[in-house]
């Protein structure tokens, strides 16, 4: 049910890339031949780092909450830029702590599990009041009025930006919804009602709720009374935003409704996301594409450019969206597709502002995106394209960090656009598509590359990768890690067989990537790049982990998303856990004797998808998103196969797990 919900059953349609480029699997087994280091699917760690900026929490604080929105957030980021002087360029040399819970065991139970010392809270579920007038919820008594006052639905990309010591600011994204666990009665052969299309729509989105320290602890909840001034709902109906950058205004992004082609109602299917140094949220639209209807009376010139975005223009689609709201209908509406599909940037600490879609760092299906400061105070974004054999790729802003929140709020509009491809010698380099405010892609102008990414980086010859999801920068030693989740098209006719280095038929459990930018400089074009961990069951020998004892570490499968510590261990949130068990969290320690040693902290309910996650700047909460808990074939609000969290029917919710004798989570 994930898959048809969220990307429209992706996975059972041709990979929309056809192009010849490199495949990154062709390009690991040449890598590994070369250098002779792989036993049994084993790969070395590189060293060396870059500079990471304000991206394992936020330190963006506020001793009154009643100061304007700016003057918030230009104090924290005054704190941030002070705190990663010190962590300027990253420092190899500094070891991780060591990770010194319990690793808990793999299961199928329909609860929330933790690490004994450890306890956990729902700080918000689906239905919880945001807005003012936000009314009780009630499953049989759904309205779209009342949705848009409240928590949405399948929460994902978590983020908490402080206002003081004790409150902060919770951001997430709402990916996508299920009808037959939201609406009673549900039947899959009657199509749903317009209102109950328009609580789906008021479902999905963003969300910005203020939340409380629960005394000195690491335990938050919400805040259910008083002002609230900041709390938010943003929503694919009702919320504009604004184009950003080049191609802002662009033939291809004007409508009917919006002839200037710079102003989009609305964002959806928005997956992970990062915190940028001046207190902003960054978002990536990524499974936009299934929404749309009418694909197939598009002209036959106009079909391969949305074909290669995964939109249906052959067989006539069943209208969704489109039942409510008629520009989802490409036979009326053909640009409307082209205004989905960026990193999308929204201000919490102003909840009157304007969110902005930076068309500058193009248009994918963006997992996430997350910032950078180089060295010559330049910020640079890494994101991911979630799809089987696409890309991963680097933004470079033309203008500076400064002083100014105000123009801080402007580096993404404007600079040069990346591709990566990876050599067979543990090298690579990133491939302009534009620079200098000009296309550097034959035939295609600068609008151009930024509306069809995809085809600019098909045209320059970008390497394949098996969906590269969460890109993030560790801030202690610098690295850059890249989740690639899987792909169980490898070995698929026309596509690389194994061998004695790849030996698994298909990538049923993903890996992980490390790249690390030369001369420690993210503006640079050219990296190195190593494997550290090849995810799946540690006692087949395929499996890798740092070099370390595989009978001692926890099987894992599908990383999706990452986070990092404030001693630079990695944790690892999971999606679609081909071994059998339920999502989770991991971490394993980066640096020291115990490299590699990666051990689960938590599970998820049955059905669910652990989303997130986030460790706050004390290193005292982990936050996760539960997504989706009960997404079982067949289960309904009526026959539940998930009760998480209430004992009732299942909600989506974000949790807080923190330790009971209030040290660091994790040590």
């Amino acid at each position: 049910m994930t898959c048809k919900y969220r990307c429209n059953n992706a996975c059972d349609h041709p990979e929309p890339n056809e192009s010849e480029n490199a495949y990154f699997g062709d390009i690991v087994r040449a890598e590994m031949s070369r250098r002779d280091v792989m036993q049994a699917g084993a790969l070395v760690v590189g060293a060396v780092g870059v500079a990471a900026v304000g991206v394992a929490g936020p330190a963006f604080a506020s001793p009154d909450s009643e100061r304007d929105a700016d003057a918030t957030a230009s104090q924290g980021q005054s704190q941030s830029q002070g705190q990663s002087q010190s962590q300027s360029h990253g420092n190899p040399g500094t070891g991780a702590v060591a990770l010194g819970f319990k690793a808990i065991p793999p299961n199928k139970l329909d609860t929330f599990i933790v690490p004994n010392g450890y306890d956990h809270h729902v700080v918000a579920r689906w239905g919880d009041p945001v807005l003012p007038g936000a009314p009780s919820f009630d499953v049989r008594r759904q309205s779209a009025a009342a949705q848009k006052k409240q928590f949405g639905y399948n929460n994902d990309f978590v983020a908490v930006l402080p206002l003081d010591n004790q409150r902060a600011l919770l951001v997430c994204n709402h990916e996508y919804t299920n009808p037959e666990l939201m609406f009673p009665g549900y039947d899959p052969a009657v199509p749903l009602t317009p209102e109950q299309w328009r609580i789906t729509l008021a479902a999905i989105g963003m969300a910005v709720v203020e939340i409380e320290r629960v005394g000195r602890t690491g335990q938050w909840q919400l805040v259910r009374d008083g002002r609230r001034r900041y709390n938010r709902r943003v929503t694919v109906s009702d919320t504009r935003f604004q184009l950003t950058g080049p191609a802002a205004g662009h033939a291809l992004l004007k409508t009917k409704a919006d002839p200037s082609g710079r102003v989009v109602l609305g964002t959806q299917a928005n997956c992970a996301g990062g915190v940028t140094p001046w207190g902003t949220v960054l978002s990536g639209e990524e499974n936009w594409n299934g929404v749309f209807s009418g694909g197939n009376a598009l002209p036959e010139e106009l079909k391969p450019s949305y074909k290669r975005y995964g939109v249906e223009t052959v067989n006539a689609v069943t209208p969704t969206w489109a039942t409510v709201e008629e520009r989802f209908d490409l036979s009326r509406h053909p640009n409307e597709a082209h205004r989905f599909g960026y990193i999308v940037e929204i201000d919490p600490y102003d909840p009157d502002s304007t969110p902005r879609k930076h068309t500058a760092l193009g248009r994918l299906k963006h997992e996430g995106a997350n910032v950078i400061v180089a060295p010559d105070k330049r910020v640079a974004v890494y994101t991911g394209d979630d799809e089987r054999f696409d890309y991963l790729y680097k933004f470079v802003s033309h203008r500076k960090v400064s002083h100014s929140r105000r123009e801080n709020l402007k580096l993404l509009e404007s600079g040069d656009l990346y591709v990566a491809r990876f050599e067979g010698d543990g090298r690579g380099r990133w491939l302009p598509l534009v620079k200098g405010n000009r296309s550097t892609v034959e035939g295609m102008s600068v609008e151009e590359v930024l509306i069809f990414t995809r085809l600019a980086g098909d045209k320059v010859g970008a390497t394949k990768m098996d969906r590269p999801e969460d890109v993030e920068p560790n801030p202690k030693n610098g690295r850059i890690y890249c989740a690639l989740t899987n792909n169980d098209r490898r070995g698929a006719a026309g596509q690389p067989g194994v061998d004695p280095v790849n030996p698994r038929p298909v990538n049923r459990h993903g890996h992980i990537l490390e790249i690390t930018e030369d001369n420690n400089d993210q503006t640079a074009e050219t990296f190195s790049w190593t494997l550290p961990i090849l995810c799946g069951d540690p006692t087949q020998p395929d499996t890798y982990f740092m070099g370390f004892d595989k009978t001692k570490v926890s099987p894992i499968s599908c990383p999706d998303n990452v986070a990092f510590d404030a001693t630079g261990n990695l944790w690892i949130a999971t999606d679609g856990n081909a071994l059998g068990s339920n999502d989770g969290l991991f971490a394993v320690p980066l640096e020291g004797p115990q490299k590699g040693f990666l051990k689960q902290f938590l599970s998820v309910p049955l059905g669910a998808e652990c989303c997130g996650p986030f460790i706050s700047v004390d290193n005292r909460s982990v936050f996760t998103a539960v997504q989706h808990p009960g997404e079982v074939t067949g289960a309904r609000v009526d026959n539940p196969a998930s009760t998480w969290p209430d004992g009732d029917f299942a909600k989506p919710g974000v949790v807080v797990a923190w330790r009971l004798d209030g040290r660091p989570v994790g040590s």
